[in-house]
Formats: C-alpha cells, structure tokens, sequence
C-alpha cells in the first residue's frame, strides 16, 4: 500500500524566468490515478521531475507520507516506478538485462521468479523477440515499451509518467491502461502527464490542469 504524496506551497523557476510552478499545495492519495493536463509549457513535466527528486523545487516540500522526498530521496525512490518524458534508458543494455538491474538493485530479484516475471511483463506489453537486443537499437515504440516495463517491474508503491502512451500501438496502449487500473486498484498511487487523454481519462480519479493562475481539477 502508498502513503499519501502531498506538496506544500510548491514552486519552481528556473534562473531568473517565470515560474512555472507557483505555490502548488495537493495530496495525492494511494488508490487514485490523477492525470495532468495542460498545454505545453504548463509544467507537467517540472512537476513530475519535482516528484521524482530530478530536480529541487525553488520553495516548498514534498513529502511522501512521513518522507520528504528531496531529503531522503533513496528512501522514497526506492517505492517509485517511473516513465520519463524522453527515451532516457541505457543503450548498452537489453530490455531484459535493464529489468533484471532494477529487480536487483530494489531487493527483488529470485533465480526461481525473477526471470519468469520480466518475461510475463515483456510479453503482455508486446515487446517481442528483440527484447534480447540492445536497447538502443529499438525503435522509438521498443524504447516505450521498455520504459513502461521498468516502471512496473518492481511492483512500486508509486508511478509517475510523463507520455507513457507516446509512440505505444493500440494494443500495447490498451496493455498499459489495463496494468494501470490493476495498480491503482491493488492501492497504488499514479500520477500521468499525458496529451492522449482520451485512453486514459475515463480511468482516472482526478484530472487535474496545470497552465491556470491556479491548478484546476476537472
């Protein structure tokens, strides 16, 4: 089960330009998918970064239950699935190999189990035979479904997403939704920026657009 993700009076410029994030103040609760919205610029992607400790906010905290998040971010990235706004995975490696990796470094890694759960995942999120290659001879929706696959590999507390849909056939798409709605129902917490909304508002407790003088939930 998640602990509540809350931000408190959060805000994020970067230099001496406008803010792109003022005074941001929300919880999240474990249980509910929240979708972000807003055009570009509008800070979707600054506030998943905040959330996954890839960058400090100007003023103000997040905390993760009892955690802050910037002060202690092993502790709480060690619960948190992520997809980033680019194809930011190493190249050297196969999407298996990257699996394996993560489920060792969390502690989650067994000789009986570990292999059979990465290509259960690889397998539902139609990556096919080429998961044996090098990732970074994948083509852009490869590179996404790798993505999609290390997020959840871990069975995480927490999943932050910035586009996971961007470049997913349909079926894959659908892939996605459905391992979403199975971990907001198991008592995750997600958190999904996307302009492809349609797939994934229906699902979602909260949409909320980011862009206004002030957040608004829609």
């Amino acid at each position: 089960m998640a602990a509540p993700l809350t931000l408190d009076a959060l805000s994020k410029r970067y230099g001496d330009g406008p803010s792109i994030l003022s005074s941001l103040s929300r919880s999240f609760e474990p249980g509910t998918l929240t979708l972000l919205v807003g055009p570009n610029g509008a800070g979707k992607t600054t506030l998943l970064r905040l959330l996954a400790v890839q960058a400090y906010p100007t003023s103000g905290t997040v905390r993760y239950g009892e955690i802050d998040v910037h002060e202690e971010p092993y502790r709480y990235l060690q619960r948190v699935g992520l997809v980033h706004a680019g194809p930011e995975l190493p190249e050297h490696l196969t999407a298996e190999e990257l699996l394996e990796w993560i489920l060792r470094s969390r502690g989650h890694w067994s000789d009986d189990e570990g292999s059979a759960r990465i290509a259960a995942l690889l397998d539902r999120l139609r990556l096919d035979e080429r998961r044996e290659n090098l990732i970074g001879t994948y083509s852009s929706g490869m590179t996404q479904k790798a993505q999609v696959a290390a997020a959840f590999v871990a069975e995480p507390a927490v999943v932050l997403m910035d586009e996971p849909l961007r470049s997913l056939d349909t079926a894959t798409t659908e892939a996605t939704v459905d391992l979403l709605n199975e971990f907001v129902a198991d008592g995750g917490l997600a958190l999904v920026a996307s302009h492809l909304t349609d797939a994934l508002r229906p699902h979602a407790d909260a949409v909320v657009r980011l862009g206004e003088e002030s957040p608004v939930s829609v």
